[in-house]
């Protein structure tokens, strides 16, 4: 592959999905043109990884990048795929997804008519396991950035995907991926660069993202690692302007009932009663969210 600078550079991060990362690779270099670099990073896995990667590069020389690294995480996968590429624009493509065929002829033309977004939220294709199939689209973005930040951290109602979602080089100067969090670490780059950059949506699938139940947005331990300590990342002084530090409080209490959720779903009493407690600290106007105290109130009876 040329070294010379491309308008995309989409990242796969391969940790043991030896099985589907031939098809996340193939729907990146199925796009056409030739504007785009792909880099492979092999993060320490234990399945066939290594070799499918060498099988890869057999059927498709000079077309794309490959590096194995210890195992170090998502985090730290994203910033090294940051730091060694140089195309304009970013994409993460996890190694279980695929881009859809014209994804990047979308990305390019959305490109060309808004000069000045840094932040592209596309849509993305839920495929579950049942084998049915959605379309997950995005609404418009406010022009406000705090509009931007709310509706990101507290509303739900602006949901960046990796894969769907293309982030401009100039993001990264000052806000890399945080490598002491193992899950959860997109969320303080996508709310930084939500606050402090023009930001658009694009209501197109750009990838197809298959679920399965062994994601690591579902494993307690990481979770319960992450606790609360993803807030402080999350509102830090330098990426987040101090008339917006406001929201720090009302999103450590959503924090916790996130988390008293995910620890109520697993059975876990005391861990969950533990956050759901914390919740109420952060943001006394928690106990009028039912549905959550109802649930912690089954706890507490039980």
């Amino acid at each position: 592959m040329k070294t010379e600078e491309r308008l995309f550079s989409v990242v796969i991060p391969a940790y043991n999905y030896a099985e589907s990362l031939p098809r996340a690779l193939e729907s990146v270099l199925q796009q056409p043109g030739n504007d785009y670099e792909v880099l492979i990073v092999d993060d320490g896995s234990t399945d066939d990884t290594s070799a499918v990667i060498e099988r890869l590069k057999a059927l498709y020389p000079a077309r794309f990048n490959a590096v194995s690294r210890e195992n170090s995480g998502p985090a730290a996968v994203r910033n090294y795929g940051i730091t060694n590429t140089t195309g304009d624009w970013l994409i993460f493509l996890d190694a279980d997804d695929e881009l859809m065929p014209d994804a990047l002829a979308e990305l390019r033309r959305f490109i060309v008519e808004h000069e000045s977004v840094r932040l592209i939220v596309g849509g993305h294709m839920v495929a579950d396991t049942d084998g049915s199939e959605r379309y997950r689209g995005v609404k418009v973005l406010p022009a406000d950035p705090e509009a931007r930040l709310a509706g990101y951290l507290l509303k739900k109602t602006i949901t960046p995907s990796n894969g769907a979602t293309a982030m401009h080089r100039s993001i990264f100067q000052r806000c890399l991926y945080p490598e002491q969090f193992r899950n959860s670490e997109d969320i303080p780059v996508f709310a930084y660069a939500l606050t402090n950059f023009e930001s658009a949506a694009l209501d197109k699938p750009i990838n197809r993202i298959y679920k399965h139940a062994d994601s690591l947005r579902h494993n307690l331990i990481y979770a319960d690692d992450i606790g609360t300590r993803l807030v402080e990342e999350v509102f830090r002084e330098d990426h987040i302007p101090a008339h917006l530090q406001k929201y720090k409080r009302v999103y450590a209490g959503q924090r916790c009932l996130s988390l008293f959720r995910t620890f109520y779903l697993a059975g876990q009493k005391e861990a969950a009663l533990k956050y759901y407690r914390e919740a109420l600290r952060y943001d006394w106007r928690a106990l009028f969210k039912f549905s959550y105290t109802k649930k912690a109130i089954r706890l507490l009876v039980a």
